[in-house]
């Protein structure tokens, strides 16, 4: 009770008041024998009055140089700019608190007035304990709030406030910067118009969490990957959450958004990911690279162990062979069980040396993808070569009633490309049209030179390959659908050896199949002879 006693005291009696002498205050008055009485009054309660200006733009010059602790502020002043605006401008450009000191109290003057949240409102003829009261008041509160602007100023996030109609209330200076709006222009304007949020991804706009905090009464944080379009229509990511306001008994007054600029965090995100993926694709290939050598390893090791049994065996089924032959010229007869071992041996000596084509493929494959496979360009004469490569298969044709057909023009410019691989390519191929051409059908080799280009065709008819199928046929292991695997033998790795010896020779090859006939279509670049270094022709 003897706080409260001392205060009425002081009530009472103002030449007792006491006042910090380092209050200074600033008096805008447009009629100067007010504001000398003003003057008098402030001093003779303690204050001190730091100068008096009678425009809004002479107070807002002189609460900019001088920087009082308070401003009484008359509301209509000389001029455009009145004293709310200029209320207005000093509070939220220097925090320094207003006090309204006016004769007009008329309602739309005070609706004006409160909107801008004075720290007093006083009516003339000035009282001077009630001047006392308001500005301690003011310089109390002023205290508080100077702190937590101060707090929301100096934030690094953007803080946006909005009453319970998603209408603006306050925007510190970094959600000014964000959203590109200031304070004064937002007020009371709505959310939307003000915090606009798309979505990254699809472009479309985005509900706003200030809005879903509202009606679920809840903390809601932000999605990832939104973008804030500002009034000056870029967009920035942003990121965080809004939370409701309450009341002291609970009831929801509003909402505060809190909101960042999330742009480098999202860098440091997408660069710390590149790192991560560069690591991975290290390891890979550091693996690969460690795969890659067991592969070469164990195809060495792997292949030296089976050539060796399988030359053994060959040599095994030679003299078996010899000495069933030898018998078989002295004019003995083969016994029965000596007869089925004639065949063995023959199905044996055939099943040798498939394994051992097998490992040969393997090994070439694996110098082709190691990038190891030795190639020398030279020019090869297509018109002559061909038809030399084609005779070995000439009587594996006839035996079978084929029709093997050499279509090549006899001007036809060479080839330029590794004798070696074009022939194991071309090998494969006739291999490969001899084994599915039935008796009686036809195997067709033909060649054409274009400007950039020359193609070779193997067409063989008596058999389609499904166009669902086709992309496959150049996979290891692969077998046409519905083909005696048994009856046409091989080891399954001919195409996928043709294809990546096309590819190392920089050439291209191609399938296609209709009407029981299948193509295969080689392109190789043309490349001028005379660009080689001197090499003898084929």
């Amino acid at each position: 009770m003897t706080s409260v006693n001392h205060f009425l005291t002081m009530l009472s009696s103002p030449e007792s008041f006491q006042p910090p002498a380092k209050i200074q205050i600033l008096v805008v008055e447009d009629e100067y024998i007010l504001a000398l009485n003003l003057r008098e009054s402030l001093e003779a309660l303690g204050y001190g009055v730091i100068a008096i200006a009678d425009t809004a733009a002479d107070a807002i010059e002189k609460a900019t140089e001088l920087y009082p602790d308070l401003v009484l502020m008359d509301i209509r002043l000389q001029g455009e700019v009145d004293g709310i605006q200029a209320a207005e401008y000093i509070w939220n450009n220097l925090l320094i608190p207003v006090i309204y000191l006016t004769g007009h109290s008329d309602q739309s003057t005070v609706e004006r007035a409160t909107k801008t949240l004075p720290f007093g409102y006083i009516l003339k003829p000035v009282n001077e304990q009630e001047l006392y009261v308001a500005i301690k008041t003011a310089l109390s509160r002023c205290e508080r709030e100077q702190f937590l602007t101060t707090v929301l100023r100096s934030m690094g996030d953007g803080v946006l406030v909005v009453d319970p109609q998603l209408r603006i209330k306050y925007l510190n200076r970094v959600a000014e910067t964000l959203t590109g709006w200031r304070l004064a222009d937002a007020q009371d304007r709505p959310l939307t118009e003000v915090f606009s949020l798309v979505d990254e991804r699809t472009q479309l706009p985005v509900e706003s969490p200030v809005a879903v905090a509202l009606q679920q009464g809840s903390t809601i944080y932000m999605s990832d990957r939104l973008l804030l379009a500002t009034r000056q229509g870029t967009l920035v990511p942003v990121a965080d959450s809004a939370t409701p306001l309450r009341d002291p008994r609970g009831n929801v007054t509003g909402a505060v958004l809190v909101f960042r600029d999330d742009t480098q965090r999202r860098l440091l995100e997408e660069r710390n990911l590149a790192l991560e993926r560069s690591r991975q694709q290290d390891f890979q290939i550091a693996e690969l690279k460690r795969l890659n050598q067991l592969k070469d390893d164990f195809l060495a090791t792997t292949s030296h162990e089976l050539r060796t049994p399988l030359s053994n065996i060959k040599m095994a089924i030679h003299l078996l062979e010899t000495v069933l032959n030898r018998q078989t010229s002295l004019g003995s007869d083969l016994r029965p069980e000596q007869s089925a071992v004639t065949r063995y041996l023959q199905v044996l000596h055939e099943q040798c040396d498939q394994e051992l084509k097998l490992v040969n493929d393997l090994l070439d494959m694996r110098a082709v993808e190691a990038d190891s496979y030795p190639v020398e360009l030279i020019p090869i004469h297509l018109q002559n070569w061909l038809p030399h490569l084609a005779e070995k298969f000439q009587q594996r044709c006839a035996a079978n009633r084929q029709t093997l057909q050499i279509s090549i023009p006899p001007t036809m410019p060479p080839l330029v490309s590794d004798l070696n691989s074009l022939t194991r390519i071309m090998s494969e191929l006739l291999n490969n049209a001899c084994k599915y051409t039935p008796p009686g059908g036809v195997i067709a080799v033909a060649a054409i030179a274009t400007a950039d280009s020359i193609r070779i065709w193997i067409t063989n008819s008596g058999i389609e390959i499904p166009l669902e199928e086709q992309s496959r046929v150049f996979e290891p292991f692969y077998r046409i659908p519905k083909s005696d695997r048994w009856k046409h033998g091989g080891t399954g790795l001919g195409l996928a050896l043709v294809k990546k010896m096309t590819d190392h020779l920089g050439a291209r090859i191609t399938v296609s199949s209709e009407s029981d006939c299948t193509t295969f279509t080689l392109e190789f670049p043309a490349i001028a002879p005379d660009t080689l270094t001197p090499s003898q022709e084929s």
